[in-house]
């Protein structure tokens, strides 16, 4: 018989034998990166998802090689429930058992402790699992759609950048490399199984089927993506013969027409741009009702509706733009990205950067009529905007945790990244990159495919390829934050420039950059370029450019006007003293400036007045020389920047509001005559786009003829979906339009237009609605749409569109925000709460609100959103500062009422 001593002694045995193991276990928790213990080298994966009960079960079985003595298996598993009793390590006709089995949710880290030392060697990893197929759009996941007037799922994958962890137990990092065979059971015959390869077997069993497919090339865990769910297609094929499909709803195959073909059209300009074929044997492409963004999983490449479909009939100009490009970016990271990837998250600037990059010369290439280049300005400026912050981070971001992920699919690594590439290839050369002996990303690609990079990777083949020393010059640019803004002043005939660390908030920060300076003097056929080195240079005006500097005018040697950064190649800003600045002034009055010059002025004068370097009323007085612009990038660049100005005016100053509006008004009406309300035969692309900005700039500056015009549109509307009276290209004008007018009192407006929403299938005709509703000034209303975002009506992709409201409601919208928090960080992914912090936060301009927020979120922590609530945070005390500084300017009345009734 056992003793009761004996009982004791046992269980206190016991007890520190599990404390211990528990310790042992303990040590890969808060980790950023996994352990090197095994190396996976292929993944056969089974899939059984049931989309009815909206779970799944599955089995993997990993091939890995043991590398070192080991007792523990660490790899990744989150929200999945493993069958410990299915786990088992099979080695040279061994299998080992683990002891312990134990997942580590808040690591997303599935740890296995075997009783022995597993052999090194070549083994295979088995584990069963089952899971939840969410509804919060990431891991594996339901989409719904209707079908013959019935809502059905389909199961879609989203795993970039960490939750493949999510679908099945694997390595989930980018540097662990396999291939993968992929099987989907008990799939319904009825419906489409698609994966990142072709189908090699499908085996009906009545009413369901099990669909095999080809092993995959060698991968990141990210990429692997799966779909089932009920399509129709169409198909194309490239010059070399890769199958080329973009899958939709059933009855939408025609709008997937334009993607179609521009998808095999760029197929075949990265084959030869980068002299390196596409890899795979086909290329897919779905149309998914519920998808955060697009998503460039090889070989099947997932899109939200809007950004994959184009309806002839109902989509504006800049959707057709908005397609190419994004079709463009994605299919860039079939070589830059799946072909060769980062080696972790803080090299994400080389797959996203460099797709933004290479995108726009694959639509240009395409569609030279839209003069693509110009709208590349928008990734320079969102770029440079999020980069002024003292809360932005460098381009090679340190990542100490899967949490952190997120965070970083930001305007650094994808505007920034970008647009230090183009500064680097604007100073190497374009034959550097492309066409010259060494075809730099060519070698690149070569070297490293089906492996991984780092950033020093790139710069050595370029460095080799233009004989310059590019990593010495890039590294300024990607391993500190920030920029420089580069000042620049005549004196005594000496050109100064001096480089000092721009902060949108004023503050002086201390980088020094490497800076590509490009300027040119009098006109564009005086060009000169040199590096900024030093924090301060100076040159003797008439040797540097062979004449000497007048304030007005032009005559014989002397340069009436400087341009720094010619064609905004660079990535910094320019601060011209008095005398430069009013040249420029004048040059551009005169058109003598390129658009893309026109539009780099203005942009940095407006920088500069935020950080209170500049005085608002000096950069209204700039905006003058702009009454009769016609050019759609510059004007693009404008409305928002009046936006912002009118804003600050009403907190600062607000019985010169109505002044400050009727000055926007006199700004855009110009070019509104020009346009007109109709299409004209002929009209460029660019002025199609254009046409809607402006008319909604004056609705919503409160110009009554364009409001009356627009509702007049508005009710044929109503009775005809189809009346000319209103092409796609300015519905948004007039829906904000019809919102001025709206208020509790007279709700008609906004009841149609919700009407019009629940009406139609077209996605792009439901998103343009949400981005027009909030713009109502009736803070009662906005409350009530903003309640609307959140319910069944509205797909949760889709609420964030509706978040930009006009500035009489951001008051209301943050109050709404703090009373919903908790709704919306349970119902939405970390991913999507950046957008509902970043949306409803930085519009908010005084010093108290900073305070307010910052205690809100001291008790309501989320780790996921730090960075971006840091930012936003920023964003408000710039606001409020600026507002203080505008409250203080003298004569700023006299100069608004100048411009305000100033005829031109």
């Amino acid at each position: 018989m056992t003793l009761p001593f004996q009982l004791e002694m046992e269980s206190s045995t016991s007890t520190s034998k599990s404390s211990a193991l528990h310790l042992e276990m303990e040590q890969f928790k808060g980790q950023s990166r996994l352990p090197k213990f095994a190396v996976p080298k292929r993944y056969d994966i089974t899939l059984k998802p049931d989309l009815t009960g909206c779970s799944f079960g599955g089995s993997v079985a990993v091939h890995l090689d043991i590398v070192c003595d080991t007792r523990f298996i660490v790899l990744n598993a989150a929200d999945l429930s493993v069958d410990a009793a299915s786990v088992s390590f099979a080695s040279s006709k061994v299998l080992f058992k683990p002891w312990k089995v134990e997942t580590f949710e808040e690591d997303g880290i599935l740890v296995l402790e075997f009783g022995e030392t597993l052999p090194v060697g070549s083994g295979v990893l088995g584990i069963g699992f089952e899971g939840i197929l969410n509804d919060k759009m990431k891991g594996f996941y339901t989409s719904t759609y209707e079908h013959n007037g019935e809502k059905k799922n389909m199961a879609v994958t989203q795993f970039e950048p960490v939750d493949a962890r999510r679908c099945f137990p694997c390595w989930d990092e980018p540097a662990w490399k396999a291939t993968f065979k992929i099987t989907l059971d008990a799939v319904p015959s009825e419906l489409v199984a698609l994966s990142n390869m072709p189908v090699v077997e499908e085996k009906v069993h009545g009413h369901l089927k099990t669909v095999s497919f080809q092993e995959s090339p060698i991968m990141s865990t990210y990429l692997v993506a799966v779909v089932v769910g009920l399509f129709d297609y169409v198909e194309d094929h490239t010059s070399d013969g890769v199958k080329v499909r973009v899958y939709c709803q059933v009855g939408k195959a025609n709008q997937g027409k334009f993607a179609l073909n521009v998808a095999a059209k760029t197929l075949e300009f990265y084959r030869d741009y980068f002299a390196v074929p596409y890899s795979l044997p086909k290329l897919d492409m779905v149309a998914i009702p519920d998808f955060p963004g697009a998503m460039e999983n090889y070989g099947l490449v997932t899109y939200q509706e809007t950004a994959l479909l184009f309806d002839e009939q109902h989509s504006a100009a800049a959707n057709k733009q908005w397609v190419a490009t994004v079709v463009a970016h994605e299919l860039a990271h079939q070589w830059f990205g799946n072909l060769v990837t980062m080696e972790w998250w803080t090299h994400l600037w080389l797959n996203e950067g460099f797709a933004t990059w290479v995108s726009y010369l694959a639509a240009d290439s395409l569609f030279p009529e839209w003069k693509i280049w110009t709208k590349y300005l928008y990734e320079i400026t969102g770029g440079l905007k999020l980069d002024g912050l003292e809360g932005s981070h460098p381009i090679e971001v340190e990542i100490n945790h899967a949490s952190e992920v997120d965070e970083i699919f930001d305007a650094i690594s994808y505007r920034k990244g970008a647009s230090v590439i183009r500064m680097l290839q604007n100073y190497l050369g374009a034959e550097c990159f492309q066409v010259g002996p060494l075809r730099s990303l060519a070698s690149y690609i070569k070297k490293h495919a089906s492996s991984n990079a780092k950033t020093e990777d790139l710069w050595a083949a370029l460095q080799e390829g233009s004989g310059e020393p590019v990593n010495k010059l890039m590294n300024s640019w990607t391993q500190q934050k920030g920029y420089p803004v580069i000042s620049v002043k005549v004196k005594d005939q000496k050109l100064e420039f001096d480089q000092t660390q721009f902060y949108s908030s004023g503050s002086q920060g201390d980088g020094q950059w490497i800076v590509p300076i490009t300027l040119c003097s009098g006109s564009y056929d005086v060009r000169k370029s040199f590096l900024l080195q030093k924090k301060f240079e100076t040159f003797d005006v008439k040797e540097f450019l062979g004449c000497s500097i007048a304030g007005t005018g032009c005559r014989g040697s002397l340069c009436s006007w400087i341009k720094v950064n010619v064609d905004q190649t660079g990535f910094y800003r320019v601060k011209y003293d008095e005398e430069l600045s009013a040249a420029l002034r004048s040059a551009i009055e005169k058109k003598h400036l390129s658009a893309t010059d026109r539009f780099g002025v203005l942009d940095d004068s407006f920088a500069l007045s935020m950080a209170c370097q500049q005085s608002f009323a000096s950069l209204l007085t700039l905006l003058g020389a702009y009454r009769e612009e016609l050019d759609c990038t510059v004007l693009s660049n404008l409305i928002p920047i009046s936006y912002k100005l009118a804003t600050i005016a009403a907190d600062a100053v607000p019985e010169l509001l109505d002044l400050i509006n009727q000055l926007f008004i006199g700004l855009f009406q110009y070019s509104a005559e020009k346009l007109g309300w109709e299409p004209k035969p002929g009209e460029s692309h660019l002025d199609a786009m254009l046409r809607g900005d402006i008319l909604t700039a004056l609705a919503v500056f409160g110009h009554d003829q364009t409001i009356d015009e627009a509702s007049r549109r508005f009710h044929a509307f109503l009775d005809d979906r189809n009346t000319p009276l209103l092409p796609p290209d300015i519905r948004k004008a007039v829906f904000v339009a019809v919102m001025q007018r709206v208020s509790m009192s007279k709700r008609s407006g906004y009841e149609s237009l919700l009407r019009v929403y629940r009406e139609t299938d077209l996605r792009e005709e439901k998103t343009r609605i949400l981005r027009s509703l909030a713009s109502c000034p009736d803070h009662n209303i906005i409350l009530e749409f903003l309640n609307f975002l959140l319910s069944s009506e509205v797909r949760r992709q889709d609420a964030a569109l509706g978040l930009s409201v006009s500035s009489k409601g951001r008051e209301t919208a943050w109050t709404w925000l703090k009373d919903n928090w908790e709704h919306i960080s349970e119902t939405w992914s970390s991913g999507y709460l950046l957008r509902f912090v970043s949306a409803i936060i930085p519009p908010l301009a005084s010093f108290e609100k900073v305070k307010e927020v910052d205690e809100f979120f001291k008790v309501h922590p989320n780790p996921s959103i730090t960075r971006t609530l840091k930012q936003s945070i920023e964003w408000v005390q710039i606001n409020a500062k600026w507002v203080q500084s505008v409250g203080s300017e003298k004569n700023l009345a006299d100069i608004v009422k100048e411009l305000a009734h100033r005829k031109y």
